[in-house]
């Protein structure tokens, strides 16, 4: 039987996930990358259990545990001004008896490496910048810059949140303005203060703002990802920097040991969080999308390169159980996905209006609900998934 010929538009996070869990599968691929190298810009994500679970499967979880740091502490919240910890969860022994797995922070790129390991040599096609899909028939047609024309059996885009495959399956409508912005950076371990070495996932949250940090590269470096009113600002970029000076200006009067973290850190990036509805499908014939590309969500429940490493796993194992019928295979992979990054893309969208709320009535009741609350159960949801119980049910 014929295996399908199967291109991966964008080699990120989620299109050579896709690549190695096909692998696993027996399915080759081609993963056509437009930059010159592969490489993840950003600086640091949390890999939950649901994350883990499948580096598990993958093979590489334990070379990615040479550069990952395995927390003891998350969902840390600490009050704006005075950094009073209103609630906080005991990750070592509870993530592993809730889920199987432990819940480790690292940076972009030591996660895109050990996925990379298990993608074969010969897989990746590096400077392959695509403009355009057409369709022949029933067939994708995918047109690069250089004019080169590739004609798979099975097109996924995983091009991320400017996609060409998402523009020809759901049109270019743009998105919406969230009045948000999200800074980046990266603090040396050795200049930050003791609090933030931790192996801990800090959230500070305050009027219209919020700052979360965690370490990072087997402890080398703190990760700060803070969000605060965009204003203007409206640049959608990965590559977009700011100042430690803005930074800094945007918590002003916040404890002083979180603005001296601040001022420790490296340049910042800044992007702007725009608002892209759900799409109601993202599959048409032997065309799908993945990760960013098919749900961008907002990044306060640190899941949007889980989900693409979901998806990877799901998808492969669609196209592996009905190698015959790919259209049929992609189907069955939206109709697994779509509900579950929809609900994952809306509860990310309403964090904001909780973390950012102004001194008052509803904050007081929202820091008491804190200590009552137990967000790694109440979100089980999220990190018990495992997609082959998902796909056997």
């Amino acid at each position: 039987m014929r295996s399908p010929d199967i291109a991966i538009l964008g080699g990120g996070i989620g299109g050579l996930a896709t690549a190695a869990f096909l692998h696993r599968a027996g399915l080759p691929c081609t993963v056509y990358e437009q930059a010159s190298e592969l490489k993840e810009l950003g600086a640091g994500l949390v890999v939950a259990p649901n994350a883990a679970r499948l580096l598990r499967r993958l093979g590489v979880l334990d070379v990615f545990l040479r550069r990952a740091v395995e927390l003891e502490v998350g969902w840390e919240f600490r009050r704006w001004e005075d950094g009073t910890i209103l609630s906080a969860e005991n990750l070592t022994t509870e993530c592993v008896r809730l889920y199987g797995e432990q819940t480790y922070t690292a940076h972009r790129a030591d996660l895109l490496d050990v996925i990379k390991s298990a993608v074969p040599d010969g897989t990746v096609r590096l400077g392959r910048r695509a403009v355009e899909l057409r369709h022949d028939g029933d067939r994708p047609v995918l047109l690069f810059e250089d004019g080169e024309r590739v004609e798979p059996d099975v097109l996924i885009g995983a091009d991320g949140v400017h996609s060409v495959v998402r523009r020809s399956l759901a049109g270019s409508a743009p998105a919406r303005v969230s009045g948000l912005s999200a800074f980046r950076a990266l603090v040396p371990a050795e200049r930050a203060p003791s609090f933030a070495r931790r192996p801990a996932q800090t959230l500070w949250i305050g009027p219209d703002h919020h700052l979360v940090h965690y370490p990072i590269s087997a402890g080398a470096f703190v990760n700060l990802v803070a969000v605060a009113p965009a204003g203007e600002y409206s640049v959608e970029s990965w590559t977009a920097t700011a100042t430690v000076e803005e930074l800094l200006t945007e918590f002003d009067g916040w404890d002083p040991r979180l603005r001296a973290l601040i001022r420790a850190a490296g340049v910042p990036g800044r992007w702007a969080l725009l608002d892209r509805l759900p799409l109601r499908q993202w599959s048409r014939g032997t065309v799908t999308l993945l990760g960013d590309a098919a749900h961008p969500m907002f990044p306060f429940f640190g899941q949007g390169a889980a989900q693409a490493i979901e998806d990877a796993a799901v998808l492969a194992g669609c196209l592996a159980e009905d190698v015959t019928d790919p259209a049929r295979a992609l189907r069955r992979y939206e109709q697994l996905r779509l509900p579950r990054t929809t609900r994952l893309q809306e509860v990310s969208h309403g964090r904001s209006h909780i973390n950012h709320l102004p001194d008052g009535p509803d904050q007081e009741a929202r820091d008491k609900s804190f200590t009552e609350a137990d967000p790694l159960v109440a979100n089980g949801w999220i990190y018990g998934y495992d997609p082959e119980v998902e796909m056997s049910a």
